[in-house]
């Protein structure tokens, strides 16, 4: 039996009706898709470790365990432990869970580590990581017994059946404002960007709708080539002059001062993070324990709810889910982010999670672990190529979201819209999820309206102990999250 034979019989090509070609290119396109998170998690992380000078700025030094490191090296450093914590957890979901899943540290989670946690409650960085490491302990115990599978499973049905939707408005949202369709604005909060004016703009919407027209006319890997061609389309354009480097490059290759060109940040990577390697456990020491439990409990909530309504809604989307909405086996992906983030947690990053990314090779067709597997082997090689990886420019690689987040609209077909209880929840799930740039919060609006609607017309018996207490915890976590106890 070949290499390909044992691939197709390990993780049951047929069975899923797929086959070795249509894997291989769903997990490249979920790896392009996410590849962002190798430098754009850096960045995120990096104000929490170095700090900030008395003018603002970024302190392009600071001191580790007694040893003094430049900004660049701690940036290098950071890349590196995203790209091995996501490797961990996705090779996990690959080879224990068997689903087309990408995980890596979480956008917006990582936002929190470092501007409420570190900079806006003044908690050192080794704590922060420590806050993470006990999240990641808890969810290995709680997945293990099967009680983070019974929580999802208590979700209601039109909050189930209406993830897949909401997440497919919030990957419109994000993926037209990194391609600065949609804009900032002070008077109405977003706008229609200045598109013809902009040459990044007009590169990633021409490259978005020769995208759709393949994608269309049902060519494999229409995602890629949209990806890949609208990328080197623009690198064509900066070769030749016809455009300058601040208007169409990647923004992490640009030098802050000047806008020009610089590889410094992610070139001749700095392999040694033995300062972020265990830092956890120095943090572990004199904490005060209310905020300590306050930090870990935020954290535990946002990822909880944002890897339950990706797990929900890609599954949706790629018809995982059983007759009752449910996921089978949901214990095994969930453990793969559990483990993912307590890795994180020790090699110095933030919070894993599984990503909404994930559905554009599911769009692909990817149905099984070798998905997964492809994104973790791209991970492990973009070690030594993570320069490559940088040169993809947002405008490009987010494509993928809009392409894919205008396909999961068809969940909306999923959802009763005759019934109050249906049509309050499964809206609301939908809705939030943009406006509050936040899958946990819409998943949570849409659990706490359902019980109380269901009352309001007389159906009370109809709603769960389970879910009632669900929706209490999630007004509970709005108190805190909302109330200023975080700082």
């Amino acid at each position: 039996m070949g290499a390909i034979d044992q691939l197709a019989a390990y993780f049951e090509f047929d069975e899923h009706e797929t086959d070795f070609t249509t894997e291989l290119i769903a997990g490249i396109t979920t790896f392009l898709a996410m590849s962002y998170i190798i430098v754009v998690n850096p960045t995120v992380l990096l104000p929490a470790i170095m700090g900030f000078n008395s003018e603002g700025g970024l302190n392009q030094q600071t001191t580790i365990d007694g040893s003094t490191y430049s900004s660049t090296e701690v940036f290098q450093m950071l890349a590196i432990a995203t790209i091995i914590a996501s490797v961990v957890a996705v090779l996990v979901m690959a080879l224990y869970a068997k689903r087309p899943f990408g995980l890596a540290p979480g956008m917006g989670l990582n936002a929190f580590f470092t501007f409420t946690v570190v900079i806006g409650m003044g908690i050192p960085w080794q704590t922060a990581l420590a806050a993470v490491f006990v999240e990641g302990i808890i969810f290995i115990a709680i997945t293990a017994v099967g009680a983070r599978e019974y929580v999802i499973n208590l979700f209601p049905e039109p909050v189930k059946y209406s993830v897949g939707a909401g997440i497919g408005v919030f990957l419109l949202f994000i993926g037209l404002q990194e391609m600065q369709v949609v804009a900032a604005d002070s008077a109405t909060l977003v706008t229609l960007g200045d598109i013809a004016q902009n040459p990044a703009a007009i590169l990633g919407l021409a490259g978005l709708f020769l995208t759709f027209v393949l994608w269309a006319r049902g060519m494999k890997g229409a995602i890629i080539v949209g990806i890949l061609g609208t990328a080197a389309a623009g690198w064509a354009l900066l070769l030749a002059g016809v455009s300058t480097a601040s208007a169409i490059a990647p923004e992490t290759l640009l030098d802050s001062q000047t806008g020009e060109l610089t590889f410094e940040a992610v070139t001749s990577p700095h392999y040694d993070i033995t300062p972020l390697v265990g830092a956890f456990v120095e943090g572990l020491r004199d904490v005060d324990p209310l905020t300590f439990a306050l930090v870990v409990f935020t954290f535990f909530f946002v990822d909880f709810f944002d890897t339950a309504g990706t797990l929900i809604g890609v599954s949706q989307f790629g018809g995982f889910l059983d007759e009752d909405g449910e996921l089978p086996e949901m214990d095994k992906p969930l453990m793969a982010d559990a483990v993912g983030t307590t890795v994180g947690a020790m090699v110095g990053t933030s919070t894993v999670t599984t990503y909404i990314e994930s559905s554009t090779g599911v769009e692909e067709g990817g149905r099984t672990g070798f998905t997964a597997l492809v994104v973790a082997v791209l991970f492990a090689l973009s070690l030594v190529a993570v320069p490559v990886v940088a040169a993809i420019p947002a405008y490009a690689s987010f494509i993928a979201l809009v392409a894919v987040g205008v396909i999961m609209l068809q969940g909306v077909l999923d959802v009763d819209w005759e019934d109050p209880a249906w049509s309050v929840s499964a809206g609301l799930t939908i809705t939030i999820m943009p406006l509050t740039y936040s899958i946990a919060n819409g998943l949570a609006a849409g659990i706490i309206a359902y019980p109380l609607v269901k009352t309001a017309i007389g159906e009370h018996d109809d709603v769960r102990l389970g879910q009632w207490a669900i929706a209490v915890a999630l007004v509970g976590y709005f108190y805190v999250y909302t109330s200023g106890m975080l700082g």
